[in-house]
């Protein structure tokens, strides 16, 4: 091979004369040259970014991969649970919810309050100006702060609705059992309370109770609701129903024509007993009617009026 050399200014300067060998050893190490400095700046490179060993390096990725997914599932699980619990938590409240919406229901007629008054079937009607909405996300740690107030607050108005519930009933129960109003639907007073001249004997006696005079068959009413303690004849009364009110009351109605209920049964304020006659001491078709008080006999024109 010839190789001849030029000059731009000077025109032919030189000629080389190399062999084919001689070519191909140069060709050969300039190859040599190249392949061994690529190897050495991938080593550099491997080097510097901490590839000294690429299966080892892939070995470690798969490893912290691994070890991402499931830091990954513990985490969702975790969520899960946060959210279960939360749902219960949800729900739990929302039954104590309807069993308030129950009670105040309950008390809103025990209470006779105005239909409308307190509608515990809708929630109650709130206004105001609109406000700036905070933009910060709730965490799951403030909702459950939340929830725990919200329970604490149920509880606490549980409670209280249980309390007023309590004595509105038994302010109820009183009041069906103490005696009040007339026991007859139909008559007059025909002898009140106390000293009187005996239709029987013409002598000054005490009368223990209030007389109705009325027609034969009317209705007799009970006054309070309570116990019937005797239904049957006795000396004088005819025919006497006697209920027991509890608080130590007691009433009597006698020279019944009839009575209604038996011993033991439990009667209503109102309910329908006996009816009007002139069994026992009687000069006509009446109503004997007592109230007794701590085994005491008391005007029953008091509970009357």
């Amino acid at each position: 091979m010839q190789l001849i050399l030029l000059s731009k200014d000077r025109g032919h300067l030189a000629q080389l004369r190399l062999s084919s060998r001689r070519v191909c050893a140069a060709l050969a190490g300039l190859a040599v040259a190249v392949c061994a400095a690529s190897f050495f700046a991938g080593f550099r490179s491997a080097s510097v970014f901490g590839i000294a060993n690429p299966k080892v390096q892939v070995e470690q990725w798969r490893t912290e991969l691994a070890a991402q997914e499931e830091t990954l599932d513990a985490t969702r699980q975790a969520l899960q649970q946060n959210i279960d619990a939360l749902a219960l938590r949800i729900g739990q409240m929302n039954a104590h919810v309807v069993r308030l919406d129950a009670l105040g229901s309950r008390l809103t007629q025990m209470a006779e309050l105005d239909d409308g008054e307190f509608d515990f079937s809708s929630p109650p009607s709130l206004g105001g100006p609109e406000e700036p909405v905070d933009g910060d996300a709730m965490q799951i740690s403030t909702v459950v702060t939340a929830l725990d107030s919200l329970d604490v607050q149920l509880a606490d108005r549980d409670a209280q609705l249980s309390v007023l519930e309590d004595f509105l009933l038994n302010r109820k129960l009183r009041d069906e059992v103490h005696p009040e109003g007339r026991p007859v639907t139909a008559g007059y007073v025909s002898s009140r309370f106390g000293h009187r001249t005996d239709p029987f004997t013409g002598r000054r006696a005490f009368h223990k109770g209030v007389d109705f005079a009325g027609r034969a068959g009317a209705d007799v009413v009970a006054v309070a609701s309570g116990v019937v303690i005797w239904s049957g004849p006795r000396y004088g009364y005819g025919e006497l129903v006697e209920i027991n009110h509890g608080s130590g009351y007691v009433t009597r109605y006698a020279h019944n024509a009839d009575n209604l209920v038996v011993i033991g049964e439990t009667v209503k304020r109102g309910q329908v007993v006996a009816r009007m006659g002139d069994t026992g001491r009687a000069t006509g078709p009446n109503l004997h009617f007592e109230v007794l008080h701590n085994g005491k006999a008391v005007d029953p024109l008091t509970y009357i009026q």
